[in-house]
């Protein structure tokens, strides 16, 4: 009796056992998918989001200078037409983070920095130059840089940088959908972000 009563208590033990490891597998198995599939959407988003904008201004260009003692001023000026096409972009391809499979964590550490570039297209009309102060390479890079500051005003007060944040917004949203329909944690840095709006308030 002792021994089939032992026996049980045997087969009992070693059934638990099998199934405490399967159950630990099956929970191994689909941590490891869940890790996966979180991995694959970060390099589906890892692209470059961009926002396109074009700027036209008009510029008037003077220079004078003084010659033989400030006896005579001798001046050159033009008009300047300047197209120019703008991006406003982040490359989520530097997106940094980390995934702590043991906690359901997916923790974001760094976001990159909001990238412009400025393409002009220069057209110089009426051009006047007195024969002792002519144009020269100096004055052409003087109006390229004096043209990047002005853009660089209407960009920041345009809706340009705005619309790219809000793109960017967007992609970042999609980690929060699939993180929470899995049962993980979307954090940044400290913050746990909770809902889908929280996303909207990063200071970036």
């Amino acid at each position: 009796m002792r021994k089939i009563l032992f026996g049980v208590i045997i087969t009992l033990v070693v059934l638990f056992t099998f199934k405490y490891c399967g159950d630990k597998k099956n929970n191994e198995i689909i941590l490891k998918e869940n890790s996966a599939l979180i991995q694959e959407q970060l390099k589906n988003v890892s692209k470059l989001v961009v926002t396109e904008g074009h700027f036209s201004e008009v510029f008037s260009y003077k220079n004078s200078k003084a010659i033989f003692g400030d006896l005579i001023e001798v001046e050159k000026k033009a008009l300047v037409v300047v197209n120019a096409d703008v991006t406003v972009s982040y490359d989520l391809s530097k997106l940094e983070y980390d995934i702590d499979e043991e906690n359901k964590i997916l923790l974001i550490t760094h976001i990159p920095y909001q990238e412009i570039k400025i393409n002009p297209d220069f057209e110089y009309y009426d051009i006047q130059a007195d024969f002792l102060n002519q144009f020269e390479a100096k004055d052409y890079n003087d109006i390229k840089e004096t043209v990047k500051k002005q853009l660089m005003k209407k960009i920041e007060n345009s809706d340009l940088k705005s619309n790219a944040k809000n793109r960017l917004l967007s992609e970042l949203s999609k980690f929060y959908i699939l993180t929470n329909s899995l049962g993980w944690t979307l954090q940044y840095n400290e913050n746990i972000l909770e809902s889908s709006s929280e996303i909207g308030d990063l200071k970036l």
